[in-house]
C-alpha cells in the first residue's frame, strides 16, 4: 500500500480514466490529484462563489463573477498548452538535430517530458473548468461558453468550435481538432422564446434531429434565449457545439444576417428555427428577423428547414 492511500483520497494512485492514466504514466514522483479530486474542486469552487454572493449586494454581479471565475481556469489551460506547444517545438528541433551525443539526448528527454507534463496540467485545468461551468449552469440555469477560440471537450462536456475553423476544415476536408467531424444541424431562435413550453419544443426539435444523425454538431450563434437553451441540451446530450458569433464591432447592425452566412456555409444537414415563443401568454409577437432570414437561407442554397412551433391543441 503506499502511503498517498492513507492519506487523502484526492491523492490516491487511480488508473480508471484518460487523465489518471496519463498523469500516472508521467514518472513525476509527486502524485498527481485524480480526475475526481480536480471535478470535485471545480464544483466545490463555484459552489462557493454562488453561497456568498447570492442574496447578497453583489448578487447583480453575479454573471460577471460566475464568468470570470471559469474564464481563468479556460484562460490557464490556454496558456499551459502553448507552454506544451512550444516544448514539442524544441522537441521537433532536437530530434531533427540530434547527433547521438548524451547532451542532446538528455536535452530531448526534458523537453519531451515538459511537453507531458504540460498537456497534463492543461487537461487538469479543463476538467476544473468543466466542473465548475456545469455547477455554474445547475445553480443559475445560465450556460458558459468560451469567450473566442475552440474548446476542447471532457468527459464533462463536448467540444466547442468557431464557426469559421469548422468552416475551415469543411472546404479542405482536413482531419483535426477543428472538425466538426459529422452532420451539422443549425439553430436560430428568438431572445425572448426562452419560457418552459419554448425550452420543450427546441428540445423536442433537437431530439428529433439527434436520432436523425446521432453523431450531430450543434450551430448557433450563442445568442441569449432561445440559443442558449439549445446550448444547455447540447451540453447535456455531450453535441458537439459550433458557435457561430455575431460580429457587431465588424458588422455592425449586419451582425446577425453575416452570422448566418457562416452557419449556412457549415453546409447543415438542417436549419431549425423559432421566429417566436411558442408561450400563449406572448400576444402579437414580431418574428425574429435573422431567425426568418437563416429559413430564407436555407432554402435559396437547397438546405432543408423545419420552423419549430407550437403543439397542435
Amino acid at each position: 500500500m503506499t502511503r498517498f492511500n492513507t492519506s487523502s483520497s484526492a491523492f490516491t494512485p487511480k488508473s480508471d480514466s484518460a487523465f489518471d492514466d496519463l498523469s500516472a504514466s508521467l514518472g513525476d514522483p509527486r502524485p498527481h490529484p485524480t480526475q475526481e479530486a480536480l471535478v470535485q474542486l471545480g464544483r466545490a469552487l463555484m459552489t462557493e462563489l454562488v453561497d456568498v454572493i447570492s442574496d447578497s449586494a453583489l448578487e447583480d454581479f453575479q454573471t460577471i463573477l460566475g464568468e470570470a471565475l471559469i474564464g481563468a481556469f479556460h484562460s490557464a489551460a490556454g496558456r499551459i498548452e502553448r507552454e506544451a506547444d512550444r516544448a514539442r517545438d524544441t522537441m521537433r528541433s532536437l530530434d531533427r538535430d540530434f547527433d547521438g551525443s548524451e547532451a542532446a539526448d538528455t536535452e530531448l528527454q526534458e523537453a519531451t517530458a515538459k511537453a507531458r507534463a504540460g498537456d497534463a496540467a492543461t487537461q487538469a485545468c479543463e476538467l476544473i473548468r468543466d466542473a465548475a461551468s456545469e455547477t455554474w449552469t445547475v445553480a443559475t440555469g445560465e450556460v458558459w461558453t468560451a469567450w473566442r477560440g475552440s474548446r476542447r471537450g471532457t468527459h464533462l462536456t463536448a467540444a466547442q468550435l468557431e464557426a469559421k475553423q469548422a468552416i475551415r476544415a469543411i472546404r479542405q476536408r482536413r482531419s483535426g481538432e477543428a472538425d466538426p467531424g459529422g452532420p451539422v444541424v443549425a439553430f436560430r431562435g428568438a431572445p425572448t422564446a426562452d419560457s418552459a413550453e419554448d425550452a420543450g419544443r427546441i428540445f423536442d426539435a433537437l431530439n428529433w434531429a439527434k436520432s436523425e444523425w446521432p453523431d450531430m454538431a450543434l450551430a448557433t450563434t450563442g445568442a441569449k434565449g432561445s440559443e442558449k437553451l439549445a446550448i444547455k441540451w447540447a451540453q447535456q446530450k455531450g453535441v458537439t457545439l459550433i458557435l457561430a458569433r455575431a460580429d457587431f464591432d465588424t458588422h455592425g447592425k449586419a451582425a446577425p444576417f453575416r452570422a448566418n452566412d457562416d452557419l449556412i456555409a457549415l453546409e447543415p444537414e438542417v436549419c431549425l428555427t423559432l421566429v417566436h415563443s411558442v408561450a400563449g401568454v406572448r400576444e402579437e409577437q414580431r418574428p425574429f428577423g435573422p431567425a426568418l432570414n437563416l429559413g430564407q437561407k436555407a432554402m435559396e442554397n437547397g438546405v432543408r428547414h423545419v420552423s419549430i412551433k407550437a403543439r397542435a391543441a
